[in-house]
């Protein structure tokens, strides 16, 4: 069954940064290629060229936003969905919690399915204040009941809306590509990385991630080898100037801000080890490419990590959320055996790539769409079915009436 989507709730295309986007690229490339038409809905103020009409197959619709934190993407949901009602979409999918503030809107105010992936707790980010967590919080509530099909990227979000909400979701993990090896050419260049010799963070420096935990557990590790920290602020400045004062107290920390493309897979392919420090995930696609391309990589023990990665062991260090010592402690073993690390995970990515596949992604999706549609199309016929047996019993109560006023 050929299917016209919307996708709502991501910045744009192509993907930069921000998991979102590229989980929206690689799953709307794939359904294209199956014969569905993808619309994916774009923020004007997202990149830096003119804006895009398509994109690996899929048709980009760029609307407005509002340049004010925190309603950004509720503006951009809002315009979005309304541009959607009038186009005949067979489902409305929102990604993230706080766009699917609108879903009420396409639910009720069009024909089409409305699914929903909850790619994270958004209201749980240390950057919002208190108006924008009680909309978050709203959003989050709204997940649970609104959408035809609420869907999780991880069994821990899963098991979250379970026991909050007594919504049972659908889990679809993300997928992940192998990054083929790329030559220490740019970064040679540019920081002076050689390979194996220094040590990976990739995300928006923001709280939650734990950056700052990372620049003061290095400190206390003895090697030559360098720390990476690849990202840039959200929102969040006066954190990442923070980040900036401590970093500068360590010659061996490079902060080169967001990087893209190529530069960036050459730092993926030629890291001694990636480190993800975060208190609060969905499920990472970072830590899945890093794990994809045979990285060993350091984590904190929170369940979306443990989801991936398993337990404590070479390859795949795991430290307990917070714990400075045991951040350090971990870092110093991939540093003083790096062979071994690798060795060890290099064996587990054939696992990782079986497990986190994006074709499995898009067969699970394409089955939820399909129930959700003939589900909501089920429920339509139904409407219509009870309001045409309304009119008949008015029609036949009038007709009674009559006879009755004439008969009188």
């Amino acid at each position: 069954m050929s299917l016209k989507i919307a996708m709502l709730g991501t910045r744009g295309l192509p993907a930069s940064f921000g998991g979102v986007e590229h989980h929206v690229e690689q799953i709307g490339a794939r359904l294209v290629e199956r014969g569905h038409e993808v619309t994916v809905y774009s923020q004007s103020r997202y990149g830096d060229g003119e804006p895009l009409t398509e994109h690996l197959g899929m048709r980009v619709v760029t609307m407005p936003t509002v340049p004010v934190r925190g309603f950004e993407a509720l503006c951009h949901s809002a315009l979005s969905t309304v541009h959607g009602l009038f186009r005949g979409h067979d489902v409305f999918h929102y990604h993230a919690v706080g766009p699917g503030l609108l879903s009420p809107l396409a639910r009720f105010g069009s024909r089409g399915a409305v699914v929903q992936t909850v790619h994270g707790l958004d209201a749980d980010r240390a950057k919002w204040g208190g108006g924008a967590r009680s909309v978050l919080n709203a959003a989050t509530w709204l997940s649970a009941r609104v959408p035809d099909t609420t869907i999780t990227v991880s069994q821990a979000l899963a098991d979250h809306y379970a026991a909050r909400y007594e919504r049972a979701c659908e889990y679809v993990p993300n997928g992940v590509n192998m990054k083929p090896r790329r030559h220490p050419q740019h970064i040679r260049d540019a920081y002076g990385l050689s390979g194996r010799d220094y040590f990976l963070f990739v995300g928006r420096l923001v709280p939650e991630k734990r950056p700052d935990l990372l620049l003061k557990a290095f400190a206390q590790v003895k090697t030559d080898k360098k720390l990476v920290l690849v990202g840039g602020s959200s929102h969040t400045d006066e954190y990442v100037a923070e980040l900036r004062a401590l970093a500068a107290q360590d010659p061996r920390v490079i902060m080169p801000g967001y990087l893209y493309g190529d530069v960036l897979d050459e730092l993926f392919t030629n890291a001694a080890g990636f480190v993800q420090p975060s208190a609060l995930e969905g499920l990472p696609l970072t830590l899945l490419e890093a794990m994809g391309s045979g990285l060993p990589v350091v984590v904190s023990d929170i369940d979306p990590h443990l989801e991936i990665v398993g337990r404590d062991r070479a390859g795949a260090r795991v430290f307990r959320d917070g714990d400075l010592t045991g951040l350090a402690d971990a870092l110093r073993k991939v540093a003083q055996d790096t062979a071994t690390e690798k060795a060890s995970s290099v064996a587990m990515r054939d696992s990782v790539l079986s497990v986190y596949d994006w074709s499995a992604c898009v067969d699970a999706l394409e089955g939820v769409y399909e129930t959700a549609v003939h589900s909501t199309r089920r429920q339509r016929r139904r409407r219509n079915s009870n309001v045409h047996q309304l009119h008949r019993v008015n029609h036949h109560l009038a007709g009674a009436r009559c006879d009755e006023a004439i008969h009188a």
